[in-house]
């Protein structure tokens, strides 16, 4: 049947899917944290952190979109062990999709406009234009930097250190060490969730030249990375202590990294792997909650 002909079947659920939830820990931590951050110089803003918090959501669900129809139109996802796609599985029009990923990213624009002249940073829109060509050339363009190896790089400036920092300094008019910490450990954590996803897929990403880290660095060497990134938490929590003894309660995600850790490093395969993405996210969120809460008490 010809493109023009084809009758799509995505459902609400699929679209919710497509917009993977389960990455959603990766907006919602580094808004926390920031505000935590924000609360240990006296100046969290509630407001502000709301509407950091619908830029980050709205920019993570507009990436996912744009991998979705980039990677379909690719040919990437043809054989994938992941959740089925919107545009490589057919069940959505590429250009719906697209559409998608070009609306959450409006939403963050004006979200993210806001917010920069509320807190008399102007120059910040530039920062969020800088993110939303970031979000959209990870795999989007002629030459993605996602396909040659860069994707954790950028989740951990974008999603860690701009994410993280940002939300600081829109509340609090700078930023801090603790706030840096927090920035490199929910930024670690984040580059970890994509790694592991990055894992999981290196069979097929190999086969179609989709040149991520995990497939430069090889199985093993990925999966040891990704246990020191996501473990790193550990010794920021101790470091951020010096701050608010409170905050050595954020080990607490421990257990939840370490069984994400487990589960990598016994070798899982293919679809054993996809639960990783939610265990990791979880312990980065139960993270960046536990330090934020340990920085506003005290």
């Amino acid at each position: 049947m010809s493109a023009a002909g084809k009758k799509y079947s995505a459902t609400r659920a699929d679209w919710i899917e497509g917009a993977r939830p389960h990455t959603w820990a990766n907006a919602f931590a580094p808004v926390v944290a920031g505000t935590g951050a924000a609360a240990s110089l006296g100046q969290a803003h509630l407001g502000r952190a709301l509407l950091a918090l619908i830029v980050a959501w709205a920019l993570i669900i507009g990436v996912n979109f744009a991998n979705d129809f980039s990677d379909g139109i690719r040919g990437t996802d043809d054989d994938r062990s992941g959740p089925q796609r919107l545009t490589g599985g057919g069940l959505a029009k590429p250009a719906h999709v697209k559409y998608a990923a070009f609306g959450c990213f409006a939403v963050a624009g004006a979200a993210g406009i806001i917010l920069s002249l509320w807190a008399g940073a102007w120059w910040f829109i530039l920062v969020g234009a800088l993110c939303i060509a970031g979000a959209w050339f990870y795999t989007g363009g002629k030459n993605p930097y996602g396909y040659r190896g860069l994707g954790e790089v950028a989740v951990f400036i974008f999603f860690g250190l701009v994410a993280v920092l940002g939300t600081e300094f829109t509340q609090a008019g700078r930023i801090s060490w603790t706030g840096l910490a927090l920035a490199v450990g929910v930024g670690a954590m984040s580059s970890a969730v994509n790694l592991a996803n990055n894992i999981r897929d290196i069979p097929s990403d190999a086969a179609t030249g989709k040149i991520t880290l995990a497939v430069t660095l090889g199985n093993e060497r990925a999966r040891l990375l990704f246990t020191v990134l996501l473990l790193l938490p550990v010794l920021l929590t101790i470091g951020i202590a010096f701050d608010s003894w409170l905050a050595l309660l954020g080990l607490v995600y421990f257990p939840f990294a370490l069984g994400a850790v487990r589960t990598v490093n016994r070798g899982a395969q293919g679809r054993e792997l996809i639960p990783v993405l939610g265990m990791a996210g979880r312990a980065m969120l139960i993270w960046a909650v536990v330090v934020a809460i340990a920085l506003v008490i005290v």
